[in-house]
């Protein structure tokens, strides 16, 4: 027999204690006021000093996730990272979570890392919910992980970025269920976004391309979703399917464009006679190739304002951590997730049928959705997960804001020191959340030691 409601049992989300305000950084670069604040729909973005990086934010954001929902060493049975952020091209970041582990005695523990840009999250996610419905799941939990640091070279892909990490536990008799039998998935070969040179943090991206992708695979795995469902179910799919609709995050304008997407697509599926009655406005759409609009205006305009109340209700909430923080790559659409159940009461959540899209370039992208259970009772589950999450809130106004040129110098010094050892940080702890781990030193052989304010 299949465990029971398997899923999302407990979340941990940390960024960093410092940001960047994102229209101080308009007025920095010369660009015109709302470029990024109003174009990307971005108002802050978090970032890492010299003193962390992808294994301190994995240490940290694992260890807090413990020491919260007092999860011991010997209840986790499997382990796995989704990162595209690669420090060392042989050693998992997973391999560096075990010292969490093993002065317990606990090595019996599957898992590694899982790379493809900002997918690597779901894909080992899905590996998770994998693990503990096959034959091998010995009843431990599984500990998904996605983190990221994500920086650009100076131009207009930088206030793109961000930095952070999600921490999930997964198993059975979960309140967030990961829905069983339909999932719809786009695999192709492109050139948007890579990181071909290991000497440097930032990426080689294809903006236009990256978003032609983007919109291609969103196309691809809706319309397969919708086709997947009405096989299975015998059930049409839309927009009225979900109670709320979340996306990977690049930018917010993005993800607000990408519920238009939908809602121009759920258009497309209707009857002539049904749009001339119900839309006559938008009746000159109808022929057009869904493939030949990537970059129409008015197509666009058109289905933002036809889609407006469903993204104010079902996608806006979601948009709470990554418009503060930034695009954290593999845990954007999670910490998405977390923004929607700290937006709304256990009550309003309970009985919800969330739909999500993950992406990440080169190009990995999955649809899927999940259930939110009905309990809602003080004590229950969903309470408990909800609840556990209460402190994000205070932590983003708690955070220090740097100036934009203090930022800049900040990416020049990460730039600087990228793979020269041996190297000791300079930058002060005193501002760090309690509980983060910072590196202390990288010696002459590139070996990493971490301390824990």
């Amino acid at each position: 027999m299949w465990p029971k409601d398997v899923g999302i049992k407990a979340m941990e989300v940390y960024f960093p204690a410092q940001y960047v305000d994102q229209a101080e950084l308009e007025q920095f670069d010369g660009v015109s006021a709302g470029k990024y604040t109003v174009g990307l729909g971005q108002s802050k973005m978090g970032f890492c000093n010299d003193r962390e990086d992808i294994n301190s934010l994995c240490l940290t954001v694992v260890h807090r996730l413990m020491d919260r929902h007092k999860i011991k060493p010997e209840d986790v049975g499997r382990l796995e990272v989704g990162t595209e952020t690669i420090i060392d091209k042989s050693k998992s970041i997973k391999s560096v979570l075990m010292q969490l582990f093993e002065p317990h005695g606990c090595t019996d523990i599957e898992g590694a890392d899982t790379t493809n840009a900002c997918y690597g999250g779901t894909a080992a996610l899905l590996n998770a919910v994998a693990w503990v419905e096959s034959s091998a799941w010995d009843g431990r939990l599984a500990l998904v992980v996605a983190a990221d640091n994500a920086v650009y070279a100076a131009g207009s892909a930088r206030p793109t970025g961000g930095a952070g990490a999600i921490a999930m536990v997964v198993g059975s008799g979960a309140p967030l269920v990961i829905d069983r039998g339909v999932r719809a998935s786009c695999m192709k070969h492109a050139y948007d976004f890579y990181k071909p040179n290991l000497k440097s943090e930032y990426p080689v991206v294809d903006g236009q391309l990256s978003i032609r992708c983007y919109l291609n695979a969103l196309d691809n795995c809706y319309q397969t979703y919708c086709k997947k469902v009405k096989n299975k179910h015998n059930r049409s799919t839309s927009l009225d399917s979900f109670d709320a609709v979340l996306f990977h995050s690049p930018y917010c304008k993005l993800v607000q464009k990408s519920l238009a997407r939908l809602a121009f697509i759920d258009f497309l599926k209707r009857s002539r006679e049904e749009v001339s009655k119900k839309y006559p406005e938008l009746t000159k759409f109808y022929d057009i190739k869904l493939e030949d609009t990537y970059f129409d205006k008015e197509v666009e305009k058109a289905f933002l304002n036809v889609s407006k109340t469903d993204f104010q209700t079902k996608t806006q909430p979601s948009l709470m951590i990554s418009s503060q923080v930034g695009n954290m790559y593999t845990p954007s659409v999670y910490t998405g997730l977390a923004s929607l159940l700290i937006s709304k009461s256990a009550k309003e959540l309970a009985g919800s049928k969330v739909g999500i899209f993950s992406y990440g370039s080169g190009l990995c992208s999955t649809m899927y959705s999940l259930s939110i259970t009905n309990d809602y009772a003080e004590g229950s589950d969903l309470m408990k997960l909800v609840s556990g999450l209460s402190y994000i809130k205070p932590d983003l106004e708690a955070r220090q804001k740097i100036s934009p040129t203090d930022y800049t110098k900040v990416l020049a010094s990460r730039e600087q020191n990228c793979h020269v050892v041996p190297f000791t940080p300079e930058s002060s702890i005193s501002n760090m959340f309690p509980g983060t781990y910072y590196l202390v030193h990288m010696d002459e052989k590139y070996r990493r030691t971490y301390k824990r304010v």
